[in-house]
């Protein structure tokens, strides 16, 4: 059986091929573009956003049984009712609130509804100063169907049109004496979903100039600064093209939109200026340009490729948890890298093959001093970069101690870091659904449309029901128990009991609602006291607080999983790549710093809210698990890009003279330059995002241009060579048995 030849042989096949048939590829390349262009359209109407559920879960196992014993569950949908005159029980709103209620109730999708005037006028439906009141209503199904269908209907019917934008009901709920807001969970993930798209669009448009700009400012050509930007336009479209193919078995998230924009753009950009770095440097040599061309698909794109393989796989990480909404970046990520990793080899090289000469550097810039054609910025071998990279290794612990000393102290906010929950905040102040939500959270004594849900595993005697009931409502937080025992606040029986609502034929099940306070401030901590108070019976503790707070704990229960994936799979393969078990314990080291830099951030930023005026968000004194979970997958595997272009070029010079400090000033002279500028770009199309009005698209922005900015400037610059100086041989340093596996099994040369 023969054996496969080495990467390289194929990547010089491949690039001789290109070469010979660059009008065939480019005219193929074209019309994928075009189809792949239809299929992404297609994509970016399927996005949604998924619940923050965790499977398996207790929460998840309380809503099935409040469903199938009870047939109810969470509230979906929230209208807030404000009497235009008089308060909520006058007559005329009374009237026309049961009206509006019955509407709700017999609207296509809804399950049951109920209002402050169905209920027997409980007080926690009812604002402090009586001008408003709530009408909540259950919609089981599909959330895609749910926000773009059933919801528009049901609120262009209830609302005269009005979206829930806060209009008067007018004729259609009670001839005007109310109107009506819609908010809840539901509405302000819908509410979310056209934000994040316009999020994207705006992107586009600062984006593309700003990089096409400074893309010309480095490669001084049009047309060698127009084709990084169509790579990162191939990359876009091929990963949205594969997702629409994702949608058929996966839901995917409308934030991965914009990670796609981001990373395919950026990473887009970043391989191609790889390849036409190395292409220019090849003409230097004095190749002529289809030979050029097939060296550089040899030579460059086995990094781009290494590169790819292992930015994708930190990213396919995600697909370990059981999070449709984390999964969704993870193959966005993945889809990223395959149109990045394609442009630039495939389509690229057929490019340069047949306009290269117009992407060389003008006759008058290709020999200044310091400037040498092929590279961006002050390369030469007395230029910046070989300067800086011998003065940190003539003093590489000072200079190294310093630069992680300041990497440290900028990422200790990090050690505050609180997990929370996301809500309606994650909204700018102006959408109709936050409006909504900050009036219930502002005026009502309660929170009934975020109540725990007790649900019993059998049956229950009427004694225990209302001791239990009496018990849960003395904890600290709960402003009403309702039950069929009764309702109770304080421990003292408050109300009436309503069978009819809380028994089945298989038990029973207790409302726990929490104050506004208590939900603004850390909800999760109810949850956890309700499931630590002993109970007369078995009980399964559900409701939103519950989903969300399993959804937490289940994400980062399985934070050492993720870390211990990410670290086996990247040293896996960066020791494919250089035979050394040193340098790929180097690279996660120096990478959890950058992250700490971006974490400190967040926290700094975020979390404790420095910069929420300029910014434009409402702090919440948490952050969500879910955004450091993925920010870390992203943040890990594009700093393991720049690690990979550093070291191709570090370990050519060291396999070529066998010198590691002279490999190190002269990687870093042909490496640093494309890192820096590919990072710029890179960096440039996460910031844009600071201008989001999603917060959580806005927190991906921010916090990846920090950790991709110090990456490519700091690390690489600074504590790259400092730790290869003073590991000195080590740094290629294996066990024999490591040693020959990777001589067998390698993928170096």
């Amino acid at each position: 059986m023969r054996e496969a030849p080495p990467a390289p042989v194929l990547l010089r096949r491949l690039g001789h091929t290109l070469v010979r048939r660059r009008r065939a590829v480019l005219v193929l390349s074209l019309l994928a573009t075009l189809a792949m262009g239809l299929l992404a359209a297609q994509a970016v109407a399927g996005f949604s956003l998924a619940r923050f559920e965790a499977p398996g879960s207790e929460s998840d196992r309380a809503a099935g049984e409040l469903a199938r014993r009870f047939g109810t569950g969470s509230v979906d949908l929230v209208l807030l009712v404000t009497a235009r005159s008089g308060d909520v029980d006058a007559p005329a709103v009374t009237a026309a609130g049961r009206e509006l209620t019955r509407k709700v109730a017999a609207s296509r999708g809804v399950a049951e509804a109920a209002s402050y005037w169905t209920r027997g006028n409980p007080a926690t439906l009812r604002s402090r100063d009586g001008r408003h009141a709530l009408v909540v209503a259950r919609i089981p199904g599909d959330a895609g169907t749910v926000r773009s269908r059933i919801l528009p209907a049901l609120l262009s019917e209830v609302t005269r049109g009005t979206g829930g934008g806060g209009a008067g009901a007018g004729d259609s709920a009670g001839d005007g004496v109310i109107e009506v807001r819609a908010g809840g969970g539901e509405e302000v993930f819908r509410q979310t979903v056209p934000l994040a798209r316009q999020d994207f669009v705006r992107a586009e448009l600062v984006i593309f100039p700003l990089a096409f700009v400074l893309l010309l400012f480095l490669l001084r050509r049009p047309l060698a600064a127009l084709l990084p930007l169509a790579a990162g336009v191939f990359a876009m479209v091929t990963a949205l093209a594969l997702l629409r193919g994702v949608l058929a078995f996966a839901e995917v998230s409308t934030f991965a939109l914009n990670l796609t924009l981001a990373m395919g753009l950026g990473l887009g950009v970043d391989y191609a200026l790889f390849v036409i770095s190395r292409f220019r440097e090849e003409v230097r040599a004095g190749h002529d340009l289809h030979e050029a061309v097939a060296l550089s698909v040899e030579r460059a794109g086995r990094t781009v490729v290494f590169s790819g393989v292992t930015v994708a796989a930190s990213m396919a990480v995600l697909l370990a948890l059981p999070f449709d909404f984390l999964r969704s970046f993870a193959y966005a990520g993945i889809a990223v890298v395959a149109g990045g990793v394609a442009g630039a080899v495939v389509v690229l090289p057929a490019i340069l093959a047949t306009v290269g000469h117009r992407v060389l550097p003008r006759p008058g810039r290709a020999r200044r001093p310091g400037h040498p054609a092929g590279h961006p910025g002050d390369t030469g071998p007395g230029g910046f970069w070989h300067r800086l990279a011998v003065r940190v290794m003539s003093r590489p612990v000072l200079y190294g101690g310093a630069a992680a000393l300041v990497l440290l102290l900028l990422g200790s906010p990090f050690l505050g870091l609180r997990f929370g929950v996301a809500d309606d905040r994650i909204l700018p102040a102006s959408a109709p659904a936050r409006q909504t939500q900050e009036v219930i959270r502002q005026e009502f004594p309660a929170e009934e449309t975020d109540a725990l849900q007790v649900v019993s595993a059998g049956r229950a005697t009427g004694a225990e029901t209302a001791e239990y009931a009496a018990a849960l409502s003395r904890l600290p937080g709960v402003a009403q128990v309702d039950s069929a025992a009764g309702s109770f606040s304080r421990g003292t029986r408050a109300g009436e009991g309503e069978p009819a609502r809380f028994t089945g034929s298989e038990g029973t099940w207790l409302s726990v609602v929490p104050t506004a306070e208590l939900m603004a401030a850390d909800p999760v901590r109810l949850v956890e006291q309700v499931r630590a108070l002993r109970a007369p019976f078995a009980v399964l503790v559900g409701g939103y607080p519950a989903e969300l707070a399993d959804y937490r704990a289940s994400v980062v229960d399985r934070l050492p999983l993720l870390l211990g994936l990410m670290f086996a799979v990247t040293s896996v393969i960066l020791f494919l790549m250089t035979g050394s078990v040193l340098i790929p314990l180097k690279a996660t080291v120096l990478n959890l710093l950058s992250l700490a830099v971006m974490f400190g951030t967040l926290v700094r930023v975020y979390q404790d809210g420095n910069l929420s005026g300029l910014l434009g968000f409402t702090p919440t004194g948490s952050l969500d698990p879910s955004i450091p979970v993925l920010m870390f997958c992203v943040a890990y595997g594009l700093s393991m890009d720049y690690e990979v272009f550093v070291l191709s070029r570090i370990k050519e010079e060291h396999d070529r003279t066998g010198d590691t400090v002279a490999a190190v000033a002269a990687g870093l002279r042909r490496g640093a330059p494309v890192v820096t500028a590919a990072g710029a770009v890179l960096g440039l199309s996460f910031a844009v995002y600071a201008t989001a009005e999603v917060v959580f698209v806005q927190m991906l922005g921010v916090g990846m241009a920090v950790a991709i900015l110090v990456d490519a400037t700091v690390i690489r610059a600074i504590l790259v060579p400092a730790f290869m100086r003073l590991a000195g041989p080590a740094n290629w340093w294996a066990p024999p048995l490591l040693r020959r596996l990777h001589e067998r099994a390698g993928l170096s040369g």
